[in-house]
């Protein structure tokens, strides 16, 4: 049975940011329920589709379709995967790093503040580390660090602090109970993007997400072909600032170098500015609101 997965954001925008050639190979890297890949397939004709998804709850949402490979890993690892079966060079790259409908849904996945549910946020199941671990084993220091890194909190010490006093009395094993710690903090009429940022901080922690799109990215680099494209759809500043960097100049500090005759030193060039969802997306599908979207083209 096929799970119920959120509309592909973006969708037009990104299957046109690949510019599709019929015959080519190309990735999606977040398969998830399947709307973008199923898109590209239309646009095949004897080409190929590797799809990554390390969700096993993906693996139902995959069509029956000899064009289609479907891999059920982290894209971190795409160059190890896609040199093994012999697709490099390929011809583009799509990502969509948002939480899936499904996933914030699931009570049990633990994603979502709106539900009951176990503090586990692992995007695959295989996982051991879960925010459980994180909330109940991790010292202050380290609590702080996640929260205002990942969820760019300014009560990030204080947060911490409540969490150590808390499980001091009993382990934090529920949604709802981190919710109860969170309350006390939360700026007047911003509880839900407050909830929102504390658990966005947690779930890139529990699956070590900047660290695997900083692989994504570095890979992108190592198996496009020269004209290749790739397009990414992020959702906080965290990572598009991460994308935006490198489909600039290379790097993720946005550090424009050059050579010795002084060219600038710069592995993609971007296709277009920053792409957002237009009004009628936004009124069909509020969760793209904060959906940002970048394309750029293999130089060299």
């Amino acid at each position: 049975m096929m799970h119920d997965y959120h509309k592909p954001v973006l969708l037009k925008e990104a299957i046109d940011g690949l510019d599709i050639r019929e015959g080519g190979v190309y990735v999606d890297a977040t398969f998830g329920g399947g709307g973008h890949s199923r898109s590209i397939l239309k646009h095949l004709a004897g080409g190929r589709l590797i799809a990554f998804d390390q969700d096993e709850d993906a693996i139902v949402n995959v069509p029956d379709d000899e064009r289609i490979h479907f891999l059920h890993q982290n894209f971190r690892y795409m160059k190890n995967f896609l040199k093994y079966y012999g697709y490099l060079p390929v011809d583009g790259i799509l990502a969509d790093l948002g939480v899936s409908s499904h996933q914030l849904n699931e009570a049990e996945r633990g994603f979502s503040s709106r539900y009951e549910g176990p503090l586990d946020m692992r995007m695959s199941q295989s996982s051991e580390k879960t925010a459980k671990n994180i909330l109940n084993k991790y010292d202050a220091e380290s609590l702080s660090n996640v929260f205002f890194l990942y969820g760019e909190i300014r009560q990030a010490k204080k947060l911490a602090e409540a969490v150590v006093l808390y499980r001091q009395q009993r382990p934090l094993e529920t949604t709802s109970q981190l919710i109860d710690i969170l309350k006390p903090m939360v700026p007047a009429g911003r509880e839900n993007k407050f909830f929102a940022r504390v658990f966005q901080a947690l779930r890139i922690e529990v699956n070590g997400e900047l660290d695997a799109l900083k692989a994504l990215l570095i890979q992108s680099n190592e198996v496009l072909k020269t004209g290749g494209r790739l397009v990414v759809i992020s959702y906080h500043s965290l990572e598009d600032r991460l994308v935006k960097n490198f489909m600039k100049a290379g790097n993720f500090e946005g550090k424009q170098e050059k050579d010795f005759f002084g060219r600038l030193i710069a592995p993609f060039k971007p296709v277009t500015k920053m792409i957002t969802p237009g009004e009628q997306e936004l009124r069909e599908n509020p969760r793209s609101r904060s959906a940002k979207l970048r394309i750029a083209e293999k130089n060299q």
